[in-house]
């Protein structure tokens, strides 16, 4: 059989074949240090697992819900509201499976086939992936050491910016760790305005940032509203990856766009998961806070562990990922991270998985308590492959 030439389009699953290596050395009794997937290990909070259960426990939930419960839309106004200090209203929020879902399918009611879109270079993949679901052609902006991983807005042609239909910005970002600095969302905004350009802001760490750093809404700058949405994640804050809970929040005749394609496709989230989502919503945040610190800690304990062992890797101000040059002037990521996993028995992700500008590099997902965290630099310096 031959399948639709879109397939084409996206290359092959970088972790198949590190999952692949794993599963064998462990099964031959080796000691793996697993830091290349971001999914908590932190505990989920009891109140949001149980009004999942009480949910649950109600036939008429495993109806198909089709649509969202007006009591989360207005949870996540209210979070909106009291969190970033962001006045929302209903007709500007939708959930959606997940961000990645929701920005591999936006692309589609955003874009004709040859439109350009704006991408960062490293970048999280699914960026790509919806563009080109969409039929459009990315252009990628860099992201580099010496902008601190910044868009640099100076770096894309005014003829690039005028023809494109939306530019993608995550901060704190995956993978590369930055942060937005004062002053930077309001040239963000100047620039799409000046260039008749969507924004579509992913907002997944923003309870994840470190070093005085202020995690913010992309709607605390005036003007952004107007040219602007933003996918909003509760998979970090509350560690609930598995169950897909995010939404999109801006622009009301965007949102509509997104819904209406929805529709064609889907039936709507789980209703004990849009229950779970309000308890997040609503409930207490102390663990929010918790959590930050502890991933603080486990990146202090990264960071400066490798720093110790010889490996220059500078700290990372947010996210839950740390974004290492390759040691030694290598230059092959995915092979750099065949032989840590062979040698460290520490499994990370090759920089060239997120965009031309990745290779050379590797990112490192803070997902292990820093006891552990501590080891596996231990076993890293032990390896030889920082000094060899």
């Amino acid at each position: 059989m031959k399948f639709s030439n879109r397939l084409n389009r996206f290359g092959d699953e970088v972790f198949a074949a590190l999952n692949e290596r794993k599963m064998q050395l462990l099964a031959e009794g080796r000691t793996i240090y697993n830091l290349s997937i971001g999914t908590p290990d932190f505990e989920t909070p009891a109140h949001i697992k149980q009004a999942l259960i009480d949910a649950a426990a109600v036939q008429d939930n495993w109806k198909y819900s089709l649509r969202d419960l007006p009591e989360l839309l207005q949870a996540v106004c209210d979070y909106y509201a009291d969190r970033f200090g962001v006045t929302i209203t209903p007709d500007q929020v939708m959930s959606v499976n997940g961000s990645q879902e929701g920005i591999g399918h936006l692309g589609m009611v955003l874009c004709d086939e040859g439109d350009t879109v704006l991408l960062p270079d490293p970048g999280y993949p699914v960026f790509t992936a919806g563009a080109l679901m969409a039929g459009a052609q990315p252009w990628y902006y860099p992201l580099a050491p010496e902008k601190d991983f910044l868009p640099d807005f100076d770096a894309i042609p005014d003829e690039v910016a005028d023809r494109a239909k939306y530019m993608v910005v995550g901060l704190p970002a995956n993978p590369v760790g930055s942060v937005a600095k004062p002053g930077f969302y309001e040239e963000l905004v100047a620039f799409a305005k000046a260039h008749d350009l969507l924004i579509v802001h992913d907002n997944a760490y923003s309870d994840i940032i470190f070093d005085g750093f202020e995690g913010r809404s992309f709607f605390n700058t005036p003007g952004a509203a107007d040219i602007g949405v933003e996918f909003f994640s509760l998979s970090k804050s509350f560690n609930v990856t598995g169950a897909r809970i995010s939404f999109l929040v801006g622009r009301p005749d965007v949102v509509a766009a997104l819904k209406k394609l929805r529709s064609q496709i889907d039936f709507g989230m789980f209703l004990p998961v849009q229950y779970a989502a309000i308890a997040a919503l609503t409930g207490p945040r102390e663990s929010v806070k918790t959590q930050c610190a502890d991933y603080q800690a486990r990146r202090d304990a990264l960071c400066g562990g490798l720093r110790a062992i010889g490996w220059d890797v500078p700290n990372n101000h947010g996210s839950m990922f740390v974004w290492a040059k390759l040691p030694g002037g290598r230059t092959d990521s995915m092979a750099f991270c065949m032989e840590l996993m062979e040698k460290a028995g520490v499994i990370c992700t090759p920089g060239a998985s997120f965009g031309p500008r990745g290779e050379g590099y590797v990112r490192f997902a803070l997902v292990l308590p820093p006891e552990r965290i501590a080891e596996a630099v231990a076993s890293i310096g032990k390896s030889g492959l920082v000094t060899g």
